[in-house]
């Protein structure tokens, strides 16, 4: 399943980027979860990310991502995370994280996801929560990068 959203924000593309660190990351954490951020190496191939959450006060996961590709330009930058220890009933997640360029005052920030659960019908039913999960960030992005 795909999902894509993309969020205006009133910041160069680049500045914006730079933002794209462990507090941010903590910002974004969905309510009705507690996150622990074991490693946070950063946004470059190469990097990983370990968290251990925890959803409604029990069901304790591991989520490991490994950084698998970053790029730059003169109107987008992203980086592409993906899953290489997911908690059920996820079994590929490919998250890319990607700020264009609008012009020298905005930009959009866009969370283009990959995942399945090697069901179709539980990705179709997974969708709803995931979306929501990531509309969630909009606000908090534009109030976090602008």
């Amino acid at each position: 399943m795909k999902i894509i959203i993309k969020t205006k924000v009133e910041k160069n593309f680049q500045i914006v980027f730079s933002k794209f660190n462990l507090q941010l990351f903590q910002a974004l954490k969905p309510p009705l979860m507690s996150l622990t951020v074991e490693r946070f190496d950063g946004c470059k191939k190469g990097d990983e990310v370990h968290l251990k959450m925890n959803l409604f006060g029990f069901l304790d996961q591991k989520w490991i991502s490994h950084i698998t590709g970053d790029f730059k330009s003169n109107y987008e930058i992203y980086f592409v995370d993906e899953g290489a220890l997911l908690p059920p009933p996820l079994s590929k997640w490919k998250h890319i994280h990607r700020i264009e360029k609008i012009n020298e005052l905005s930009s959009f920030v866009i969370d283009d996801i990959e995942y399945t659960s090697g069901n179709k019908m539980l990705d179709i039913a997974l969708y709803p929560a995931l979306y929501a999960m990531f509309a969630y960030r909009r606000p908090i992005y534009k109030r976090e990068l602008s």
